[in-house]
């Protein structure tokens, strides 16, 4: 690219700090909403519920990342920031997962706001693996009482955004976090049915560390915390060791990892003259289709953990 010269995103990027400001100006110089409906940017599948389920009719929320969208991996497009450059406010993960999108995010804000829904966990809650020196691990929706976190930073930002609907959004949120309540129990009991010598999870990367620490399960991925870097060879044939070793009866697939991974210690395993069962299909960076329960965040964690203590009961009752 010759110097001096902006790409097409650049430009968009800066024709956002000249968009006029919709809506009257409070006192406090917050633009008011009130007389509209809030427009809204969430990166992930996974912040777009809370938005949906905290904001009701009173967000137009667009979502960037659908199903089976590696966020890790993602790069925002000219319609996508066509579409954060209109919007009131852009939700995103935060923690590094929408590492690609950073630096949108960063020139954009001033003229929009940008509200990371991660940045109220407490960072004694977080996890930090050793890959990511500096960085935590971002998978923090796996644990559901941390994801909780999340619907208080929604709420705030929307009731700073349109304070004449602030109770409409505390409302929503407590419904809300009602329901999460019940979904952390769900899990956690249903976890509880599986042995503990048999709580082991392997899966493509290391997305469920949040979701092992919290609900009992020893967490083993092939490619780490991101699935930016790719899987060795060596990798391959060392956890294929592991699952030999302690005789561990099902790995699984992911929805947004390319499934040739853990078919690849699948066939490992079978060259050390044993089997491991494909469990089944988990949903780990994206959430299922819309308009289906897998297509919720609810539906999405009631999956998973059905999927996983099913498959590991099922090789149980084979041994």
């Amino acid at each position: 690219m010759k110097a001096g010269r902006l790409t097409p995103i650049a430009v968009l990027v800066a024709l956002a700090a000249l968009l006029p400001a919709c809506g009257r100006v409070d006192a406090a110089g917050r633009r008011d909403l009130s007389g509209r409906n809030i427009r809204v940017v969430a990166t992930t599948g996974m912040v777009a519920d809370i938005v949906s389920n905290v904001g009701g009719r009173r967000v137009e929320l667009a979502a960037l990342m659908g199903p089976g969208i590696d966020p890790h991996l993602y790069k925002a497009s000219e319609g996508d920031v066509a579409s954060l450059t209109g919007a009131d406010i852009i939700f995103y993960s935060g923690l590094h997962l929408e590492a690609k999108m950073a630096d949108v995010f960063e020139k954009m804000r001033g003229s929009v706001v940008t509200v990371p829904v991660t940045r109220g966990i407490d960072e004694s809650d977080l996890l930090a693996p050793p890959e990511f020196e500096g960085s935590y691990d971002p998978h923090v929706w796996f644990d559901v009482s941390l994801w909780m976190d999340g619907v208080e930073e929604v709420t705030a930002a929307l009731q700073d955004a349109d304070p004449s609907h602030a109770h409409l959004y505390e409302r929503n949120a407590r419904s809300y976090s009602s329901e999460l309540e019940e979904l952390h129990d769900y899990v956690r009991v249903q976890a509880e049915r599986v042995p503990e010598d048999r709580r082991v999870l392997i899966t493509a990367h290391d997305a469920f560390n949040y979701f092992g620490r919290a609900y009992g399960f020893e967490v083993l991925g092939l490619q780490g915390v991101s699935t930016a870097a790719e899987a060795g060879t060596a990798d391959v044939g060392g956890l294929a060791d592991v699952i030999v070793a302690r005789g561990i009866p099902a790995i699984f697939v992911e929805s947004s990892v390319s499934p040739r991974f853990i078919e690849a210690v699948r066939a490992a395993v079978g060259a050390r003259g044993e089997e491991v069962a494909v469990g089944g299909e988990l949903y780990s960076d994206a959430m299922g289709d819309p308009g289906t329960s897998d297509g919720t965040y609810v539906g999405m964690v009631r999956h998973n953990i059905d999927t996983i203590v099913g498959a590991l009961l099922e090789t149980e009752r084979q041994v």
